[in-house]
């Protein structure tokens, strides 16, 4: 460009970062404004005591996604991070018995799923990762890579790229757990790869089949970044301050100023208004939907229901130690009757007595050290409902002994102090994340055509791009990447 345009990107999530990194590479003036203290988004630690601890993503998938933004850009990842390739996609335990553990290779699982649910299951493996496979195939480069499509551009890029028997393998019906009853008959298997829909913050009774993908974007590999997931967001921002990126953290955006029908530029909460000639928000679209930005930025997207939320969560990071079962870094632990925990999730807006519970030993498999202690995340979903539901500490506490209960029912007691245990409640990621009502995914995918709901890079408004997990291709550090890349992309076509 003959004169350097100016791009305001408000958030430095995964999203956001990628976007400024895009943008200043293509020659804009780039300011990205963050309120939190860190870059990240969701990329960040919890402070306990004399440790800090992942409070949000713990693994890295799609590797390529970041190898490619930085080799755009000029730089070689492998020179800022060191990651660690997992041997164990994740461990997983029943409390009505069985441990289970995945590879990132197909026939190890294989023989996993051999030894613990029989030869037939075995076979119903190969023909689900087949599956897998097929549907991750048709969809990479036709929906995930490219500017949103609606259902009738993606046909067309399908067919002009593969076979049309492609479209039967990537239909969305029936719903995910539907799908997986017809490879598996163990309701253990159903349960531990039906969980791919939370990945995506949803339900899978209500989740299209087509997120069967994700088993072979695990068998590509998961990654353990040394130093914990916020690394990864501080090389990036780094990475970013090397090609010219103003980053002010701290920074709280009041209101998207339009003039004349677009985007000009943003007002700060200190009064501070600073002219532009494109903005890019990378948050909850929903923030823009409900005037938190302004009023004039309301029509840039259409608002979302209560009913339309993905899941938030409840999370705890703790510094303690643990007994009665070997941990990987990676830990799912289930109870016995999965599709009742959706429906009181997503029906009765509550958390389950018996939840599904995520627990990640961050010093397992890395290069960190236990040291008599070591640093655990655990997890369990919950409604988004932080808007309308106030957490207290009661609440709080006997949600998470629910989990501990859980736990100890597969087996594992952890042992720590309570001053050595924060807590993240809905209520809490939405103050975080305005307008989300806590939702960590923006909108649920729920139904056939929920691919094809979520904002593309081009808001409503004109100047107004969007960036971020409510945005498409969906949520994820991965996909909230490749989001930022596509909404730089949509900056400079459109300048051009």
């Amino acid at each position: 460009m003959s004169a350097a345009k100016h791009a305001i990107v408000i958030g430095a999530g995964a999203g956001g970062l990628a976007a400024s990194i895009d943008l200043a590479r293509a020659g804009f003036r780039v300011t990205l404004l963050e309120r939190g203290d860190a870059p990240g988004g969701k990329m960040h630690t919890r402070a306990v005591d004399d440790r800090e601890v992942d409070g949000g993503p713990t693994v890295l998938t799609m590797r390529s996604i970041f190898e490619q933004l930085f080799a755009d850009a000029g730089a070689c990842l492998n020179d800022r991070l060191t990651l660690l390739e997992s041997p164990i996609i994740a461990r997983h335990a029943w409390s009505h018995g069985g441990v289970l553990d995945l590879y990132p290779d197909a026939q190890r699982s294989r023989k996993s799923i051999e030894d613990f649910a029989g030869a037939d299951d075995a076979i119903g493996f190969e023909r689900f990762y087949s599956q897998s496979a097929r549907i991750h195939k048709t969809l990479s480069e036709t929906f995930m890579t490219a500017s949103k499509p609606d259902p009738v551009t993606l046909v067309g890029r399908v067919l002009r790229h593969h076979h049309p028997s492609s479209l039967m393998a990537a239909k969305p019906a029936p719903n995910l757990w539907c799908a997986l009853g017809h490879f598996f008959s163990d309701e253990r298997l159903r349960q531990l790869f039906a969980r791919y829909a939370t990945y995506v913050g949803s339900s899978p009774l209500s989740t299209p089949a087509t997120l069967m993908l994700i088993a072979h974007v695990e068998l590509e590999g998961v990654w353990l970044v040394d130093g914990g997931m916020h690394r990864l967001a501080a090389a990036m921002a780094e990475l970013g301050q090397e090609l010219g990126i103003d980053l002010h953290l701290n920074t709280h955006v009041n209101e998207v100023l339009v003039k004349g029908g677009r985007a000009c530029g943003v007002r700060l909460e200190d009064g501070t208004s600073l002219p532009a000639d494109v903005v890019v928000f990378n948050g909850d679209t929903n923030a823009l939907a409900t005037g938190q930005l302004g009023s004039e930025a309301m029509r840039a997207v259409k608002p979302r229901s209560v009913e339309q939320r993905a899941l938030s969560a409840l999370t705890w990071c703790i510094k303690g130690s643990s007994s009665g079962f070997d941990l990987d870094h990676h830990n799912v632990f289930f109870e016995s009757d999965y599709p009742s925990e959706f429906n009181t999730i997503f029906e009765e807006r509550n958390v389950p007595a018996k939840p599904t519970v995520y627990l990640c030993a961050q010093d397992r498999g890395s290069n960190g050290s236990l040291n008599g202690s070591e640093r655990l995340l655990m997890l369990v979903n919950a409604p988004a409902d932080g808007d309308r539901q106030s957490w207290s500490e009661d609440d709080v506490a006997r949600t998470r002994d629910n989990a501990l209960a859980v736990l100890q029912r597969c087996g594992l007691n952890l042992s720590f102090r309570d001053s050595d245990c924060v807590s993240t409640s809905p209520s809490d990621w939405h103050g975080r994340f305005p307008g989300s009502g806590g939702s960590l995914y923006g909108g649920a995918s729920h139904g056939i055509w929920s691919s094809f709901t979520r904002p593309g890079a081009r808001s409503r408004l004109k100047g107004l791009y969007l960036s971020g997990g409510s945005v498409h291709p969906g949520p994820g550090v991965p996909m909230a990447t490749l989001s930022g890349r596509l909404a730089a992309s949509a900056v400079v076509s459109d300048i051009a």
